[in-house]
């Protein structure tokens, strides 16, 4: 009876225990040995949800045996409830707050209490302790799901419940937060930082709390990803205690983190749609093919037979893609064109989504009729002598987002009338004879319009855009080509090879293909009369080097960055710029040190591609050293000094080459020594850097 009375004691400690954090738990400071025992809260429930339901459960069967085996289930089960609650109860203290969290600790407790009192009121008639076993079996449910949607969300018991068989979301309805950034938070973030849970003081369920931020301060600055609390520390090396998701916790996919870093490349906006996007936009190329093209509507199809008669030879009238009820109607011939045929289309106006109405005479043309054209989306009215009295007839279209009317001349009343179209994503306007204050005053009224003037010149001076450098591979064999292209015949094409910005005076000119034999940085830029210069862009190919005869690494690298060890570093693959796709050797707490036999071969040179990522604290080497030995004696070879990080900047490859003295040799070591501290300008001043590597060359 010992073991039974100790029980039963113990019951009443747990539920005083209890009592007394409820009444005083808030002001307590719980001691780092006590905040371990809260974590174990997630552990210890299971033990008592399976015994307490099997006991209750023995209440409903006929069996002489069941109430001694109930009794026992029963107090081993309370106790290890009240183990349980009393764990939860200390856990409760981390960033916990809201209702989720309030169902879930007043359900547990009485689940607790309803056990105690199950377990002491065993004499009492059955019918009683049915009633309470049913009371239990409920509690512990209920418990248990308020427990699993904070862990999980609310909605994880009933989610395959609400699964629909949607249609592929189009690309004209796509957003960028809505459909490509929001499915991520909710993935692999909201676990920690939802009502019930706000880890960090960061809500990332709500709008407000995204644009709030935590108690490090706002959560991204738009337009800047390195400066960028998000983007740092989804980018932190997984060993680091800052990086989100934390390193237990299911990961950021390569795609998702592009995603997340584009987005806030691009302003961080709320309500963007994926089709506003350049087509030339990385996030656009990044994301667009996971979208269908081809937008679905709900109204009907028109009847065949009115959409065969209406086609003739100067008018097309045909689906958008083949099966949609959607069309589109294009008028070809000026001379052949009469103003009434537009009539003709009203037996299809619900379903004509795209006019094109470019170069036909519209001078006389009523086009009040295209008010009744609910649906039409798109409308090309290019060089047609249209009027400002024609353009109000237009202003009542509700689905209007496209509207060309360029090669015209704009008069009050037409500017009154675009002014009014407040619904309209893309309006062209080239040679409209507008002046500045016209569309100054359209820019302000037109503010989620997308405006195109055209380029019309008048002194103002426009940017090129920068050139493309193509090329087989970053990694190469001999030698390799590589061409320099600009969508603008007209314009010169500037490069260097040393790793300096080109000019437009002193840089070579590109007039054909370059042969690259060594490792060379490239640098380009476009340059043309009244145009100002473009940007650069620039590449890093490297050329593959001497496979050593065997290679050994002095200090493994860290487990989570060790790619397939030193064989990594000599087999002619490039990582990408992204120290998580596996191709990597990160370093941190002890420098990279490899020592390679190298055989009769006798290099002349040894080159070291690193990844450069300031916001992933992945800096150049502090310091670089080498050696070359031969049969036992080694000589250590002069470096220069390693340039230093001075901001954070984007994902990038670097190049170190170390000349080589002339042999004899038989074997070279290489040690980089990780940055010890990161310096004061670096959001995380003070902190160990790393080294990752991917590529040792011997030439």
């Amino acid at each position: 009876m010992k073991p039974k009375i100790l029980l039963e004691n113990l019951l009443i400690f747990w539920c005083g225990l209890t009592a007394i954090l409820l009444v005083g738990g808030e002001n307590l400071q719980l001691p780092t040995w006590l905040q371990v025992v809260g974590r174990l809260h997630p552990l210890l429930l299971h033990f008592p949800i399976v015994l307490l339901l099997l006991g209750a459960s023995l209440l409903w069967i006929r069996d002489e045996n069941r109430m001694r085996y109930f009794t026992w289930l029963l107090l081993i089960g309370a106790n290890l409830a009240g183990a349980t609650v009393v764990a939860g109860l200390f856990l409760a203290t981390e960033d916990y707050s809201g209702d989720a969290i309030s169902w879930h600790k007043w359900t547990a407790i009485s689940s607790q209490g309803v056990a105690v009192a199950l377990y002491f009121l065993r004499d009492r008639a059955i019918t009683i302790l049915r009633s309470l076993s049913l009371s239990l079996a409920l509690l512990l449910v209920l418990a248990g799901h308020y427990g699993a949607a904070l862990t999980h969300g609310e909605d994880f018991l009933l989610a395959p419940l609400q699964l629909t068989s949607e249609e592929p979301l189009s690309l004209a309805d796509a957003e960028v937060f809505r459909d490509l950034v929001q499915p991520i938070f909710e993935s692999k973030c909201i676990a920690c930082h939802q009502e019930g849970k706000i880890k960090g003081e960061l809500r990332l369920d709500l709008l407000a709390g995204i644009q709030k931020g935590g108690k490090s301060g706002v959560l991204f600055v738009a337009g800047k990803p390195e400066l960028s609390l998000l983007i740092q520390r989804i980018h932190l090396p997984l060993e680091e205690e800052e990086h989100m998701p934390p390193k237990n916790k299911l990961q950021l996919t390569e795609e998702e983190l592009e995603i997340l870093s584009l987005w806030v490349s691009s302003g961080g906006g709320f309500d963007q749609k994926v089709l506003d996007l350049p087509q030339e936009d990385p996030l656009f190329q990044l994301v667009s093919a996971r979208f269908s093209a081809q937008k679905s509507y709900s109204f009907s199809a028109a009847d065949q037979d009115d959409v065969a008669e209406l086609t003739t030879f100067f008018r097309k009238v045909r689906p958008i893609y083949p099966g949609s009820p959607a069309l589109e109607v294009a008028y070809y011939g000026s001379s052949a064109f009469d103003a009434k045929s537009l009539a003709e289309l009203k037996v299809v106006q619900d379903q004509v989504v795209k006019l094109n109405l470019s170069r036909m005479p519209l001078e006389e043309a009523d086009l009040s009729l295209l008010a009744d054209f609910q649906n039409l989306e798109s409308l090309y009215l290019n060089f047609t002598s249209l009027t400002g009295n024609q353009l109000k007839e237009l202003v009542t279209l509700p689905k209007l987002e496209v509207l060309a009317i360029s090669g015209n001349t704009l008069d009050e009343e037409g500017i009154k009338a675009l002014v009014s179209m407040r619904k309209l994503r893309h309006l062209y306007l080239w040679q409209t004879g507008l002046k500045e204050q016209q569309k100054n005053q359209l820019t302000k009224a037109l503010s989620t319009t997308q405006l195109d003037f055209g380029y019309e010149g008048n002194g103002v001076i426009y940017a090129l855009n920068p050139p493309k450098i193509k090329f087989e591979s970053t990694l190469f064999e001999g030698k390799t080509e590589v061409s320099l292209t600009h969508p603008i015949r007209s314009t010169e094409i500037r490069y260097t090879l040393d790793g300096s910005l080109p000019d437009s005076v002193s840089s070579p000119i590109y007039k054909e293909p370059i042969v690259l034999n060594a490792s060379t940085p490239i640098r380009a830029r476009a340059f043309a009369a009244g145009w100002i210069g473009s940007t650069d862009t620039k590449e890093l190919l490297i050329k593959k080097g001497i496979t050593p005869t065997t290679s050994n690494l002095v200090n493994p690298p860290n487990p989570k960055y060790a790619a397939k060890g030193a064989a990594s570093l000599f087999d002619g693959i490039k990582a990408k710029a992204n120290h998580t796709t596996g191709d990597w050797l990160g370093f941190s707490e002890k420098p990279l040190d490899i020592t390679v036999a190298i055989g009769s071969a006798q290099p002349k040179l040894l080159e070291v591609s690193f990844l450069l990522h300031e916001g992933a604290y992945i800096f150049p080497p502090q310091t670089l050293e080498v050696w070359i030995g031969n049969k036992g004696v080694w000589k250590k070879v002069t470096n220069p000094a390693q340039a230093s990080s001075t901001k954070v900047e984007e994902p990038r490859f670097g190049l170190v080459s170390i000349p080589l003295p002339a042999g004899p040799m038989d074997q070279i070591r290489l040690k980089a020594q990780p940055i010890s501290k990161l310096p004061s300008w670096h959001p995380g001043a003070g902190a160990k850097g790393w080294v990752f590597v991917d590529e040792i060359l011997l030439h």
